[in-house]
């Protein structure tokens, strides 16, 4: 006897889909206010005990930073985990609020006329992980017509397309497909949305630029789009306020070699810009991410070693030390 395949996901996926659901909508009541301060709370409580996404925010801001001596980075690593857990507890209010109460958190503009577009011009617009990259899309989308780039996903999916969906944005999903649709947009002069700070999963398509001095595997992506169809590209996020108001939506404009034909002069001038958003405001972008995971041939791994701050910036010291070594015996360009 023939048996059929239940299409349903796994059952543990789906109760661990509904306790998250559950919780979103009770997040969602919560005023913004007490939202951040109970992110606040949480962040404060991750950076107290040895775990991995503490040391590795404080070896990626020791190993781009360096500059700045023991006291400051540990400062910076405290404050940046703060400010990541105000992210997710904010996230459930950006999501299911009406989209008009979400916009209305928007309190200032800056650069607001680089997303002016040009008669039949679309614009890539890119937004890195500073503070609330989900506001900054239902911010995009709400100026016309726009197509972001979407990575499907295990859980909560149909709620998060609704959610980045509602104020008019077609979600483009990260396959062949979800990129003629973002060349389509471009093409019908739209806006096109992009987190450009992501490390590619497949080795085509991205090379290896400097990301605050350290190789990192960075997608063409963007620059394949421009060359494209000619659309310009700026970058934009979204700032917390420290006032728990809101936020501030800053408009950069990319720097030039974006378009290049030499992918890693385009690699390069998307690193750059990136560096330029995060040095607005360092402390709400996610460093707890594994951005170098990928290294070059013969490069040593980043994200190892013990979990206390002391053995994190022993490994740091270590990197520091392997890297000169390393460009010290590369030959010359």
């Amino acid at each position: 006897m023939a048996t059929h395949r239940d299409p349903r996901p796994p059952l543990d996926v789906r109760v661990k889909d509904a306790l998250a659901r559950a919780l979103m909508r009770l997040m969602a009541r919560l005023p913004l206010a007490f939202a951040h301060r109970l992110g606040n709370g949480l962040g404060w409580l991750v950076a107290r005990w040895p775990n991995r996404q503490r040391r590795n925010a404080l070896i990626n801001l020791a190993l781009n930073f360096p500059e700045r001596d023991r006291e400051q980075l540990l400062a910076l690593r405290d404050d940046t985990l703060r400010e990541v857990a105000k992210t997710y507890c904010e996230i459930a209010h950006l999501w299911l609020r009406p989209v008009e109460q979400t916009l209305s958190l928007v309190r200032e503009v800056r650069g607001a006329e680089l997303l002016e577009r040009r008669d039949g011009q679309g614009l890539i617009v890119l937004s890195p992980h500073i503070g609330a990259w989900e506001l900054a899309g239902l911010y995009l989308a709400e100026q016309g017509p726009t197509a972001i780039f979407y990575k499907p996903q295990k859980y909560l999916d149909d709620l998060i397309r609704r959610a980045r969906g509602r104020s008019g944005a077609t979600l483009a999903p990260i396959t062949g497909k979800g990129i003629r649709v973002l060349v389509q947009a471009l093409e019908r002069g739209d806006y096109v949305g992009v987190l450009p700070d992501q490390e590619p999963k497949a080795d085509k398509g991205a090379v290896f630029a400097p990301l605050f001095g350290i190789p990192a595997f960075t997608m063409l992506l963007v620059n394949r789009l421009a060359r494209r169809t000619g659309a310009p590209v700026i970058f934009m996020f979204a700032e917390r306020l420290d006032d728990q108001s809101g936020f501030r939506i800053h408009c950069i404009r990319a720097p030039e070699g974006i378009d290049s034909a030499d992918d890693e002069v385009a690699a390069r001038a998307l690193n750059q810009g990136i560096e330029q958003c995060v040095r607005t405001c360092p402390n709400q972008y996610i460093w707890p991410y594994k951005r170098l995971r990928r290294r070059p041939e013969g490069w040593p791994k980043i994200y190892s070693g013990g979990l206390s701050d002391a053995e994190a910036l022993e490994q740091v010291e270590r990197l520091r030390a392997r890297h000169a070594a390393l460009a010290e015996a590369a030959p010359p360009n």
